[in-house]
């Protein structure tokens, strides 16, 4: 697989750079944020005017550190607390190693949860039914108010996190603690409700998963989340010459996990469903963008098992290979591993979302990969196209 992207102006090719670690975010953070007074004329219309970067220069607009892929946080093993922050960062759609990058958003709003890495999306909290999360909110790392609104799951009116209607919200340097309770099982989206249609478009967006009481595992389980960018907001929140209008929103990369293909068959950053023949396989998916997402499986068909936390009466369930995912919208499919073994792509079915800025293939796509045929040729050039050598 080989991509072509194009130079426009949204998703920028840049020098790769050597950064400094995750320990460091902080730092550098606090070194390149506007001042409190510009955060909050900036929020606004929550975006900067942009008056730089006219020369067109290739070179990075912000120094700030890479995000990492998402991590899976099991609520059990800490007492059911975590404390989640926002980071200003740098993200990779198409890493640096893979064919046709580096490609990269110069600035996203990154969720950092307790001790990990931050992330686009953000880490995926698991808990059982019946069971109270904590979630604490800590806006030291940003400085724009935010807060955290979860779908489904019962909370005070208070905690909500829309302050549309609560007219709350943590400013910077400011906290709140959730209380969220698994009272509804199945897979679940949260993300800042404050100024939605930037913050959530910044990369401020994530997956809890409720297991019901009696959840038996699959074999293979997987977790995805699908949306679409215009990259035009993140130069512009990264001081470009980049006009920006919510109003006039227009797509110009589609990511899966975060990541646009062929990143998203690396085994490390992205998110190929990696199977052995017989295998029960689950894939949980939250469309966390703004357009729907016909999802299509090469060579196996699925059932539809869970919708938006609901359980689907197993007389209601029936093969399919395509399925449209509204904006917010969750499913659970499970099929099972039982074709000839090889590579099958899986991706959305509107072509062009299954591109980098218009250059095919890429965006919104990977695949299912049978652990059988991982030393063929096809999967050898496969990893080579998404900067895998391992």
């Amino acid at each position: 697989m080989t991509t072509h992207p194009s130079t426009g102006s949204g998703l920028r090719r840049r020098a790769f750079l050597t950064t400094a670690g995750a320990g460091t975010l902080g730092v550098l953070a606090g070194c390149v944020a506007p001042s409190a007074d510009e955060a909050a004329a900036a929020d606004e219309n929550d975006s900067d005017d942009g008056s730089d970067d006219e020369s067109g220069s290739d070179e990075p607009l912000t120094d700030y550190p890479y995000t990492a892929p998402p991590q899976l946080v099991d609520l059990a093993d800490q007492n059911h607390e975590s404390t989640l922050r926002t980071v200003p960062a740098r993200h990779e759609v198409v890493t640096s190693e893979a064919s046709g990058g580096p490609l990269e958003l110069p600035e996203v709003w990154a969720w950092e949860a307790d001790d990990l890495e931050p992330s686009v999306p953000g880490p995926i909290y698991r808990m059982d039914e019946g069971e109270t999360f904590e979630l604490t909110y800590e806006n030291t790392g940003h400085n724009r108010p935010h807060t955290v609104h979860v779908h489904a799951v019962s909370k005070a009116w208070h905690d909500d996190g829309a302050p549309v209607t609560t007219h709350d919200q943590v400013d910077p340097d400011e906290s709140h603690t959730y209380t969220l309770e698994g009272d509804v099982p199945g897979t679940h989206f949260y993300h800042c409700h404050f100024q939605t249609h930037n913050h959530l478009d910044m990369g401020m967006y994530g997956i809890l998963r409720v297991d019901p009481e009696d959840y038996q595992p699959p074999d293979r389980e997987y977790f995805f989340t699908i949306r679409d960018w215009d990259t035009r907001l993140h130069e512009q929140n990264a001081g470009g010459d980049v006009d920006y209008d919510p109003a006039d929103r227009s797509p110009n990369i589609y990511t899966l996990n975060g990541r646009g293909a062929p990143s998203t068959f690396h085994p490390e950053l992205g998110t190929p469903l990696i199977v052995s023949e017989g295998d029960t396989v689950r894939l949980h998916i939250v469309n966390a963008g703004y357009e729907s997402h016909p999802f299509h499986t090469h060579g196996h068909r699925f059932r539809v098992v869970e919708k938006d936390g609901g359980r689907i009466p197993e007389a209601a369930q029936y093969e399919e290979d395509v399925i449209s995912i509204a904006p917010a919208e969750r499913y659970t499919l499970e099929f099972e591993a039982t074709a000839d073994p090889g590579l099958y792509p899986a991706h959305c079915h509107k072509v062009h979302h299954v591109t980098n800025e218009g250059s095919y293939p890429g965006g919104m796509a990977t695949a299912i990969v049978y652990e059988s045929v991982m030393d063929s040729e096809e999967f050898g050039h496969t990893m080579a196209d998404a900067g895998y050598d391992g």
